[in-house]
């Protein structure tokens, strides 16, 4: 039987704990595109000895990040709400910031480094609000996503030594 309860959204949830989900998970749609777009820059412009082995590995990163910004397009529309979709809001509500002119390796790994560190800080806070809200959808993907970048990060570290 459907809620009749206007507090409730067509997935059960509350409003106001949906609204205040979208608007976390468009804050982190925002860092995940301007980090996407960072991340390609340093697979067309690495420069240095490990160019192969670094080329090949950011885009296997933005390959995983491009996935990942759809799901999460997706979660924020499941949640009745849209997802921002114009670099003109991304760059107002990202902290991860463009990054132009990046070349050498190390330079390059050390930005992704801080750009994982971003997505894990607000994935965490958005894991937090979603259990609150019992909402396991939004918690089961931000809790995916640390694990994967918990682990990411853990193997860059070691490269960088």
């Amino acid at each position: 039987m459907a809620h009749q309860d206007s507090d409730i959204n067509t997935i059960g949830l509350q409003t106001s704990s949906a609204n205040q989900l979208a608007e976390k998970l468009n804050t982190l749609l925002a860092n995940y595109q301007i980090f996407y777009m960072n991340v390609r820059g340093y697979h067309w412009n690495v420069k240095g000895p490990q160019f192969f082995e670094l080329h090949a590995k950011f885009e296997e990163f933005y390959t995983d990040l491009l996935t990942k910004i759809d799901e999460v397009a997706e979660r924020i529309l499941t949640l009745g709400h849209q997802p921002l979709h114009a670099y003109s809001d991304y760059g107002r509500i990202s902290t991860i910031e463009e990054d132009k002119n990046v070349a050498g390796g190390e330079d390059c790994v050390r930005s992704v480094v801080k750009g994982y560190q971003v997505l894990i800080e607000l994935q965490r806070e958005i894991l937090s609000l979603a259990s609150d809200a019992d909402d396991e959808g939004t918690a089961s993907q931000a809790s995916d996503y640390i694990r994967e970048q918990e682990k990411t990060l853990w193997m860059l570290n070691a490269y960088l030594g």
